[in-house]
This record gives C-alpha cells, sequence and structure tokens, in this order.
C-alpha cells in the first residue's frame, strides 16, 4: 500500500441496494438475450463478485420462465489501468480471452466505467473476433470522469466523481472482499 493510507468512509451503494439492482438487471438481460446464447465475458479482477452475482440473477429469471432459456457460457479477460492509484493511467491487456468469443453474442460485465478507455481497447479487440453482437453491462458508472465516448448498454449505478471500493472493486488490492460499494477518502 502507498505511504498515504486509504480507509472506506461512507457507504455509497448497501448490499441490499446492489442486490435488488442486479436481480433487475438480471431479470432485463434474460429478456434480451432469450433462446440465444450468450457469452459473458467479466473483465477481472474487479467485476468477479458482480458477474457471479449477475448470472445468478439471469438464471433465477430462466428459472421464473421455465419456457424460456438463456445459454449461459463464462469467460474472462484481465486489463490493469490503475496500478495502486486512485486514477487510471495507461490500458494493459493482459488475458484476451477463447477463440470460441467469434460468432457469438457476447455481454461484457465491468465493474466501472469511468473514463472508457479499458472498455474502448476491450471493445476493438473483441472486434477482432468476429462476434455477432458486443454489448456492456457496468455496474457502476462515472460519466464525469469520461475521456473517450462509450456506450453502456446496462447500467446498474451512475456515481459521482470520486473513489470507490467494495464489491469487487479494489484500493491496492485491499476492500474488495465488501459487501457494498464505499467512498474512499484520504486521510
Amino acid at each position: 500500500m502507498s505511504a498515504t493510507k486509504s480507509f472506506p468512509e461512507s457507504v455509497l451503494i448497501s448490499e441490499s441496494c446492489l442486490q435488488n439492482r442486479i436481480r433487475e438487471l438480471g431479470a432485463q438481460i434474460f429478456t434480451d438475450y432469450e433462446n440465444k446464447e450468450l457469452v459473458l465475458l467479466g473483465v477481472l479482477r474487479g467485476s468477479v463478485l458482480f458477474f457471479a452475482d449477475l448470472a445468478r440473477a439471469i438464471f433465477k429469471a430462466q428459472d421464473e420462465n421455465r419456457t424460456r432459456e438463456v445459454l449461459l457460457r463464462f469467460e474472462f479477460v484481465q486489463l490493469m489501468s490503475y496500478q495502486d492509484s486512485t486514477r487510471p493511467s495507461t490500458v494493459k491487456l493482459i488475458r484476451g480471452g477463447s477463440d470460441y468469443l467469434t460468432e457469438r453474442h457476447i455481454l461484457i460485465v465491468e465493474d466501472i466505467v469511468d473514463t472508457g478507455r479499458t472498455l474502448t481497447l476491450l471493445c476493438e479487440h473483441l472486434q477482432t473476433l468476429n462476434p455477432k453482437t458486443v454489448k456492456v453491462c457496468a455496474l457502476l458508472d462515472k460519466p464525469s470522469q469520461r475521456q473517450v465516448p462509450v456506450v453502456v448498454d446496462y447500467i446498474g449505478f451512475e456515481i459521482p466523481d470520486t473513489f470507490v471500493v467494495g464489491y469487487g472493486l479494489d484500493y491496492a488490492q485491499q476492500y474488495r472482499n465488501l459487501p457494498y460499494i464505499a467512498v474512499l477518502e484520504p486521510i
């Protein structure tokens, strides 16, 4: 951790609010992709908790609509843009997904969209794989930080320009385990 310590100061989005919104997103995604095969493409590491809960929410919507289904596949990519800082830096693609993304419907599952640079790099990479469609589901959207225009098809919450942790999001690999989204304030 850096010389300046930071601590989660206040809860921005509660655990129950997160779970309610994820159920709504799962139901909408189920409706939009019913009777199709969908690849959920999780962006490591921050989206892991959201990814798992979203996949279960899609299944739950399917369970309630037994005559329809969405066939889910899972895949992951790893990108890095923060490097132990509260401001994004150069985006690096570390792990880029599988060949079976070709001719598939892909839903990128992202923890947070702020500058848009990470998402732009990922979408450009995915287009080289010739997918049927590429859409984006982000738990958090911070449009005030946008440097590159991007389309986010499913948004959990729009948040102000503040650094947040919890529910998969970290600062220097800490606080991912919080069951809620909290504001991180330097001390």
